[in-house]
Order: structure tokens, then sequence, then C-alpha cells
């Protein structure tokens, strides 16, 4: 069915496609008859292979390097290690041809160094060692704009490496060729020149690792080290469980919106008609909201409002994230500070900081521990009288509690999350004397989540949210589990 092609029949082919061969420039007609050639000579050798597999290993120099008298003739490097790609030299220049791919990059002259460059090529897109390095190129030169763990998104619009949508319209060779060249139209720069072969590579095999399991398992194989670095670490929906923070990283110079409602207030009426209230959503509610913005990926800030009859508090907020699981850390590790005064920022002033430390169970629960001390914190009663009358002075007291929590993921998107806050510091003289907890259901959506809970702490800033619902009302009752209350909380990424 195939024939070997003499040498002497390759030289002939070889000299009239020399011929269109102008001011030193490689014409069409040229590259194309190479290809073909190099395509034939490639079928040629795996049927020699197929029948004398030993003599194609000698041909081919093996391990000893040795060169094919046609490929020097031809100027064709076979590159050690690759089946698919050679490096041909014309008129002082070099050309990468990849046969699978049906590329031909123009590269400097062949030099040692580049042709064990290129060799190494094919092997480090399925090695650990590419897997690692790869890992730590996008943190160092990506994660700005497509964040730590490639769920994109942010101001520049960077696709969700996660998502399996965006995974199945990037095939391999498409993803590192943006990588080398670049995405005109956007802030995706080339790369090429500024990475090696290998590191472009290895950047790609790392970009498709962090898709779903299916695509994991492609035709280039899967880098053992990229899967275990993404495979036991938890994404938080929300920068909240329901009260607790998370303290996950924001994307930088990404915007957050957080939307929060307690029922925390039954209606004046009584009787019949509180059967019908639907489990409390008609009651009176606490509406608050808030704003974080991440200036880098590691450090945010962040505003946050609740409403008159709380006391109309407004909190000022900075955040730092000094661990993360997807650097290769053990934990999660932030810090915020923050200061809350009530009546608009104008009395009543406490100064919160939070330790907030997390922890992955796989990919598909994380647990959280936020030791929080606040200095000159108030009692959480309900503002009195109408409106127009100011929140009271109230006096101050240093409180340390203890948040607790964990989420769960019961579907891919879908999680239960459960949170405790027992004071550990003064909490009598605060008036609390059972700790606030919580419990619900959290749905993410892309750059949404939003969470359903019952709850004994109608309070959502730092300063507040030890507080139960039996201070704010006044009855010793109502922090009991039959004091539970509804509430939502909404959290929408604006960019």
């Amino acid at each position: 069915m195939y024939e070997r092609i003499p040498a002497r029949d390759c030289r002939n082919v070889f000299m009239k496609t020399a011929g269109v061969i102008t001011n030193g420039r490689v014409t069409f007609a040229a590259v194309v008859t190479v290809i073909g050639l190099l395509s034939m000579a490639l079928e040629a050798g795996s049927l020699q292979a197929a029948a004398n597999p030993a003599a194609l290993s000698a041909a081919a120099g093996g391990a000893s390097g040795t060169t094919i008298p046609l490929a020097e003739s031809l100027g064709v490097h076979f590159v050690p290690g690759s089946s698919s790609q050679v490096l041909l030299e014309r008129d002082g220049k070099t050309y990468l041809v990849d046969l699978a791919e049906r590329t031909i990059q123009a590269k400097d002259s062949p030099t040692a160094a580049q042709v064990d460059t290129v060799a190494h090529l094919e092997p480090s897109h399925s090695t650990p060692q590419g897997a690692d390095l790869g890992a730590k190129i996008f943190s160092e030169k990506c994660a700005d704009c497509h964040g730590a763990g490639g769920k994109g998104g942010g101001s520049r619009k960077a696709p969700d490496f996660t998502s399996p949508a965006v995974q199945a319209a990037l095939p391999d060779a498409l993803v590192t060729k943006i990588i080398r060249d670049g995405k005109p139209g956007t802030a995706m720069p080339a790369w090429g020149g500024r990475l090696s072969e290998v590191e472009i590579d290895a950047v790609s095999a790392f970009v498709k690792s962090l898709g779903p399991a299916k695509n994991k398992n492609s035709e280039h194989g899967v880098p053992q080290a990229a899967e275990s670095q993404t495979a036991k670490v938890y994404e938080p929906a929300d920068d909240y469980l329901f009260s607790m923070p998370t303290g996950r990283r924001l994307d930088r110079h990404g915007l957050y919106l957080n939307f929060t409602h307690r029922f925390a207030y039954t209606p004046a009426f009584s009787g019949p008609g509180g059967g019908n209230m639907l489990l409390g959503l008609d009651d009176f509610a606490i509406a608050s909201f808030g704003l974080r913005f991440g200036v880098t990926d590691k450090l945010s800030v962040g505003a946050y409002r609740s409403p008159s009859i709380i006391g109309r508090p407004i909190e000022f907020m900075v955040a730092y994230n000094l661990l993360d699981e997807h650097d290769h850390q053990p934990v999660n590790f932030a810090v915020r500070a923050s200061v809350d005064g009530q009546d608009n920022f104008s009395k009543n002033f406490t100064s919160n900081l939070e330790f907030i430390m997390s922890r992955s169970v796989t990919r598909h629960a994380q647990f959280y521990v936020a030791p929080t001390v606040s200095f000159q914190n108030r009692e959480l009663i309900q503002k009195p009288g109408p409106l127009p009358t100011t929140p009271p002075n109230l006096p101050g007291f240093n409180t340390f509690s203890l948040g607790i929590g964990g989420a769960v993921d019961i579907r891919p998107t879908v999680a239960l999350v459960a949170e405790v806050f027992p004071t550990l510091a003064n909490g009598p003289e605060m008036g609390i004397h059972r700790p606030a907890f919580a419990f619900g259901i959290q749905k993410r959506v892309r750059h949404h989540a939003f969470t359903l809970g019952f709850s004994t702490s109608p309070g959502t800033i730092v300063s507040q949210r030890a507080g139960t619902r039996a201070t704010l009302l006044g009855n010793s009752s109502a922090d009991t589990p039959s004091g539970l209350f509804i509430g939502f909380d909404l959290m929408r990424q604006i960019y």
C-alpha cells in the first residue's frame, strides 16, 4: 500500500522546490512540499518500524543521536522525544513544523539549547514537573487577571477555567496558541518570547487541569501535581456563611455587593393571621447592605450599613489574606480590622480585629474559625422611640468571641452551612447569655450566591453579630431554638 521513497527521488523533488525560493524567503509552495515529504517519510518510517523496529531505531539514531543522511541534506532536525515536531533549516532561518497541528512557526538559528528546549516540549506537558512549573508561572504572571484558582471574572472579565463550558471551548492547541500569541482586542498579552516553549506548554497544561474531571483525562494526560493542587481546595460561594465571614480572597479590582435581610420582628397583630406568615417571611425585616473591593488579590476594603432600627451603624473595614490553599499553603488565613460607629458613624464607636482561618476537607467541605476582639463594644438593642430619636450612649466593654462554622456541598452548587458565636469575655455585661447561632442552605450561581437560613442574631456587622435577639427585644427566651427567625443573604460580584 505504501512505498518507501528513494533518497534520489527526494533530492530531485527538493531541487525543484528550491527553485521557488526567492530573496531568502520560503514560499508557500516550498513549505507545502516539505510538509508532504515529511508526512510521507513519517508514514514510511512507521511501516518500517512495524516490520523492523530495530532497524528504524538505528536509522533514527536512538539514544546515540546519529543523523539520517536524507534529513541532514534537507535541513531537517528531528526533535528527541517528539513524534510530531521537527526543526526545518532554510536560508539561515529555522522553522518549527508541527505535523499533528499543521502549524509552522519561525524560530531563530537552531542552537543546541533550542533543540533541547523543543525536545522537552511534549514531555513537560504530561509530567508532574511540568505541572509544577505551570502552576508557579500561573500564580506569578496570570493570577492577577484570572484569579488564583483560575475562576476569572474581575474587571477584565477573564474566563472561568473551572467551568465545563469554557473548557469545552478551549482545546489544548488553542490554549497554547492564546498564551503564545495573545488575544487581540483583549487584555491578554502575547507571552511568546517572554516565556520559553517549555513554560508556555506547562502553563497550558495547568490551565486545562483546572477543568472538570472529564477534561482532565485528555489525550495529553493529567498532570498529577496540578490535579492534586486543586482537587482538595474548597471554593466558598460567598463572603459569609450566614453572618460569619469565610475570609475568601477577592479578585483583584473585583467589586462585590452584599445584601442581607433578618426577619427578627413579628408584626403587631396576632391570632389566626399569625398562621399565614410563611415561616416568618411576613415579619418585619432588618435590611443591611455593603460593598467590598479587591485592591489586589490579597488586600481588600469594604463598607457596610445597617438600618435605623438597630442603631444605623456604619462599618469600614480593611482585610488582608496572608495564606491561601490555592498557593499550596496548609490553611487559609486572613486578618480584618474594622471600625463600627452608630447613628451614621457619629457615636458609640467599636474597633474590631478578626483572625479568620479555614481548612478544606476535599473540595466539598470547609471548616472555619474566627476569633474576634472588639474594643468598646455595645449591647445590641433596638433604637428607642420614633425615628428622629438617636441611639442612646451605651457603656462600652471589651469582648472576645469565637466564631466556629462549616460548609458542606450536597450538590455541586448547593451547600449546607452552620455557625455559632460564643462570647467568651464580657458576654453577661453585653446581655448575652446564650451563643448566637445560625444554619441554612446556600446556592451558588456564577458570580452570585444566595443563602436562606435561620438565626438567633439580627446583627450583621462585626460588633453586633454575636448579639442575640434576646437583647434586641428584651426577651430572655428569644435566643432559644424556639426563637429562631428566618433571613437571607444575597451576594453579587458586580465586576
